[in-house]
């Protein structure tokens, strides 16, 4: 290749940096018909929303790079088989491998050796930080093949984290802040940019499910709200083991104690407003497993006995099946992160209340133009969010054509970012 040629290839990359380029050997340069990528996503199966994450990300892959194969790498094994049926299901062409990125006798497994071969590029999916980094690493040490991170919180990256960034061809942050977070430690450049949660494409669904579910409890489409609790701290203490210390756990418990019933009381007179007002009635769901346990201490229990007979409750579930109940759902009301990015996949409007010890990934929602239906829950009160709801309710079309114009700036950043993805394969 001449080094005219070389140089206008370098300038349509755009987004990659020369430095990443050369750092693979230029292996770009050959196209195959075929090309393939490994995803590590799947960080956890106690949550929908973590559970959302790989086929929000699958079908961007499958949408806008529809020429490669896709082997996903999933981290969790979890509990059960759920998780892993719901993917096969709905991606029978994704290849799912397991494997521990840092074995103990210091093997590649056969799976994730075989992978690596295949594979042309490694992508580390959507989540709460760099939590594929022992994934990458193995990879950077195994191969010169190019890698990305796409659309991941990276709040105040650890010393290893930021060593394996360095070296990424590109990264997508799931918020404008992380951006800001990466500048303060060495990292910025035109390779660096906003692409949100990919559980924002998520187009999974069972119906089947919803609807059986829905008419057993006789919720009418767009007559209902779904509400959906959250403490301050997950008590992954009481989930799974952690190698949390006593005083960690002590501060997690006292503040989820102390902040329970302010924060919640704000959600109930919501629904309060929404059950007289309208008649209707209001779903109380879970995000996580352990939510299951404080729906009706925190949300249902201290509702005025007139609007207790309008609301009711559901288990645990799956993405998929959640999916299909927002679809028909007036509005959705969350204090967890992720329910309202599935109610937007659906078209659905969503309010967040947003608690400060949730991480910066809310700011995703400031960066996509939803700031009107963000409650910082510190400086909200219990009416202000009644009050929005009356808005949303009062002029239904034009909340759902915000919900469907932001939505069509997400796809265009999940478009415009693929292309570095297309580029390298």
């Amino acid at each position: 290749m001449n080094m005219q040629n070389r140089r206008e290839f370098i300038g349509q990359a755009g987004v990659l940096s020369l430095g990443a380029l050369l750092s693979t050997g230029m292996m770009s340069w050959t196209k195959k018909s075929r090309p393939t990528i490994l995803l590590v996503s799947g960080w956890q199966d106690v949550n929908i929303g973590d559970i959302a994450h790989t086929p929000g990300l699958l079908h961007v892959l499958e949408t806008f790079v529809p020429e490669a194969d896709i082997i996903l790498w999933k981290k969790s094994k979890g509990q059960g088989n759920a998780v892993k049926e719901l993917l096969e299901r709905n991606f029978p062409k994704v290849r799912i491998v397991y494997g521990d990125a840092k074995p103990a006798d210091g093997q590649i497994e056969k799976d994730i050796a075989t992978a690596f071969e295949k594979a042309d590029i490694m992508l580390h999916g959507s989540g709460p930080s760099l939590v594929g980094a022992e994934n990458l690493n193995l990879w950077l040490k195994n191969t010169e093949k190019p890698f990305g991170v796409f659309g991941t919180t990276l709040q105040n990256p650890s010393a290893f984290h930021v060593g394996i960034l360095k070296k990424a061809s590109f990264i997508y942050t799931r918020e404008t802040l992380s951006i800001d977070h990466l500048k303060e430690v060495g990292i910025s450049g035109d390779h660096v940019r906003f692409a949100p949660d990919a559980t924002f494409f998520m187009n999974i669904r069972d119906e089947s499910k919803a609807v059986a579910f829905l008419e057993a409890n006789q919720l009418e489409e767009r007559k209902f709200i779904c509400a959906i609790p959250r403490l301050r701290y997950t008590p992954y203490h009481q989930i799974r083991k952690v190698n949390w210390t006593a005083e960690k756990i002590k501060n997690v418990e006292e503040t989820n104690l102390k902040h329970k019933e302010e924060d919640h009381a704000k959600m109930r007179e919501a629904m309060i407003a929404w059950v007289r007002e309208t008649g209707n009635k209001v779903l109380v769901c879970p995000e996580m497993t352990y939510e299951v346990d404080i729906m009706d201490e925190l949300l249902i229990d201290p509702l005025p006995d007139d609007v207790k007979p309008h609301v009711l409750k559901r288990g645990y579930w799956m993405p998929d099946e959640a999916a299909s109940v927002y679809a028909k759902a007036h509005t959705v009301l969350s204090f967890e992160c992720h329910s309202p990015i599935i109610a937007a996949a659906v078209g659905t409007p969503f309010f967040y209340l947003r608690q400060p010890e949730d991480t910066i990934k809310g700011q995703m929602y400031y960066d996509l133009n939803f700031n009107d239906w963000v409650f910082e829950i510190e400086q909200t009160q219990g009416k202000q969010v009644a009050d929005t709801l009356r808005k949303v309710w009062s002029d239904y079309p034009k909340a759902r054509k915000l919900v469907s114009q932001n939505m069509k700036t997400v796809d265009q950043i999940y478009k415009d970012c693929c292309k570095a993805v297309k580029r390298l394969v």
